[in-house]
């Protein structure tokens, strides 16, 4: 079939004089758009050709496809005419300003306003402004990837709290089984605030975890557009090159490092029994501090009670700010800011561990040595028969007797730490030192080749009397 031209004539519509959008061919053999031959028969009341008068038959007039074909052919032609020419001087675009950031014509690089400016071929230009944009690309890409680290990061958080908040849950119902039954307010209680801090913590998670899914869909959109504008024509690219650098300016901030998000587990669980004996006037074991799982190493497991600590098998927890991944260590909780402290830690038969106090500023994610200028106050024993005191150089200690109990004392406003043979009182060895901020006992059971082998560290339990008068 022969290919039907048309003129420039025959694709503007009768009714609009505009280039034909979807040509309807009448019986009488007149064209119309679609669109307005609806609005004249509507207006008229009667199905007549807008041109010749004559009616048409009932039903939907076709459309003409050559003409529809023809018509959209021409205003892409036109629009694409008149995007690469100068609307000033009809001449066409090829000279791209720098300092405008504008294709312009040959005239225009000559007139005033261009003649003192930066100036390249559309080609060159374009190709510099594409690699400026994909260097900023890059950006944006290295910026989702860290997002979404973060967000898997933060969901593995999210899960890991609410695993924390049962167990805790789990721990405290064991321990309120042992007691009588007119002291379940008391667990109600402590329950509701454990379930309040899961809730509120959650909810932190939630929030911050839509978010950052914000962020990530914000940052696809952008990359997607971006990538998208270049791939279209060098000189189409340059006309949105304004849009499109506005477009990889990224203005979203790195993910924020979200501290003392996780369960307090030292507060719900620590001195639990201490607390409820208090309240029933009988005698009960408690310890002045307990170790925070939330500062241990993955290694580390503990008793029910927070109060021992042993060598184990590597767990998968959250590598949240306050945990310390560089040692095989845990810290204890309160940390204390002035005041007199003490408490004695069983060493057992362990061949390898520290005890002492470290301040909160320690680095936990690098390795350091332990002595008082990197903010530990340590002593040790090494390979089961050497003690130590892990000062800079580190001293040896000369004992008469391999201790089994150490008592830790604490005088934050002098500046003292003194370590106790509890079993005859004598003294180990003395810190002096100037404390500036707050300081947590430190435990490090060290390493064992064997888990079954390990030798636990535990805090002692003071012996408390209530006194009626």
């Amino acid at each position: 079939m022969a290919a039907i031209s048309f003129t420039e004539g025959d694709l503007l519509c009768p009714q609009c004089s505009e280039i034909y959008y979807l040509p309807v061919l009448l019986k009488c053999g007149h064209n119309i758009c679609r669109v307005c031959l609806q609005k004249f028969w509507e207006f008229k009341g009667c199905r007549e050709c807008p041109v010749c008068r004559d009616v048409s038959v009932l039903g939907r007039p076709a459309i003409n496809l050559a003409l529809k074909i023809a018509a959209d052919e021409y205003q892409v032609l036109q629009t694409s005419s008149n995007q690469e020419v100068c609307l000033l001087h009809n001449e066409k675009l090829k000279i791209f300003c720098h300092n405008d950031l504008e294709p312009i014509c040959l005239v225009c690089q000559t007139s005033k306003k261009h003649n003192v400016h930066e100036s390249s071929p559309v080609e060159e230009a374009a190709q510099l402004k594409k690699n400026e944009i994909s260097d900023k690309l890059e950006s944006l890409r290295k910026k989702l990837r860290l997002l979404m680290k973060t967000k898997v990061h933060w969901e593995e958080t999210k899960n890991y709290i609410q695993s924390q908040a049962y167990q805790c849950e789990e721990e405290i119902k064991e321990e309120f089984e042992k007691l009588h039954l007119f002291l379940r307010e008391e667990e109600i209680s402590r329950l509701k605030v454990l379930k309040q801090e899961e809730q509120i913590k959650t909810q932190v998670m939630c929030e911050k975890l839509e978010n950052i899914q914000d962020q990530i869909k914000t940052l696809y959109s952008t990359i997607g557009d971006v990538e998208a504008a270049l791939r279209v024509k060098d000189l189409t690219f340059l006309q949105g090159y304004k849009q499109t650098k506005k477009r990889v300016k990224c203005n979203i901030q790195d993910p924020e490092c979200i501290r003392d998000i996780l369960i307090n587990s030292a507060k719900h669980l620590g001195s639990l029994r201490f607390v409820i004996w208090k309240k029933m006037e009988n005698i009960v074991a408690c310890v002045p501090i307990t170790l925070d799982p939330n500062t241990a190493q993955s290694n580390l497991k503990f008793s029910e009670a927070l109060t021992c600590v042993q060598y184990s098998s590597k767990q998968l927890l959250p590598d949240n700010p306050e945990r310390c991944t560089s040692r095989m260590c845990v810290l204890g909780a309160p940390g204390f800011t002035s005041g007199k402290h003490s408490w004695t830690v069983e060493v057992g038969q362990g061949k390898d561990w520290d005890i002492g106090v470290a301040q909160e500023s320690i680095k936990r994610k690098s390795t350091v040595f332990l002595n008082p200028s990197e903010g530990f106050w340590v002593i040790g024993l090494s390979n089961g028969d050497s003690f130590w005191a892990q000062t800079s150089p580190r001293t040896k200690l000369v004992l008469k007797q391999k201790p089994e109990k150490i008592t830790v004392q604490l005088d934050y406003d002098k500046g003292k730490v003194v370590f106790i043979n509890a079993a005859d009182l004598t003294t180990i060895h003395s810190f002096k030192d100037r404390f500036t901020e707050k300081i947590f006992p430190y435990f490090s059971p060290g390493l064992c080749e064997k888990e079954k082998s390990s030798s636990p560290l535990t805090i002692c339990p003071q012996t408390v009397t209530v006194y009626v008068k």
